[in-house]
């Protein structure tokens, strides 16, 4: 269900802002080909070879960093709103961590696979 091919290769440092997220928490996420073959948009940084799903705490953030993620050219995207639940368990399946973002691309906190189920911070 998810993508990795494509590559965002400027992550940013970290935040410090921590909101608390549980499974009942709902985050947004951009979706590609909404209407279609639906998938999260999967990003990997080659420079740590990070494969990650870019999540927000609101749907504000998630619409204005979506002009600064990099995308295919004739894909759809689409911001949608997800449990936390949902998105860390279908991450953990897959193999990617989540990376919280505000509406810059700055990065607020890093979730990786081995922590997705039991998070809360």
């Amino acid at each position: 269900m998810l993508s990795k091919n494509i590559i965002y290769k400027n992550l940013k440092g970290f935040g410090t802002m921590r909101n608390k997220l549980d499974d009942a928490t709902w985050i947004f996420v951009v979706v590609q080909d909404p209407s279609g073959k639906e998938q999260f948009l999967g990003l990997h940084d080659e420079k740590t070879d990070i494969s990650y799903i870019p999540a927000f705490h609101n749907r504000d953030d998630a619409i204005s960093c979506l002009i600064h993620l990099p995308a295919q050219k004739g894909i759809k995207y689409e911001v949608q709103a997800i449990m936390y639940g949902d998105l860390s368990r279908d991450a953990l399946e897959n193999n990617f961590s989540i990376f919280l973002l505000d509406g810059d691309g700055k990065i607020i906190d890093k979730i990786f696979p081995d922590q997705a189920s039991k998070k809360t911070h």
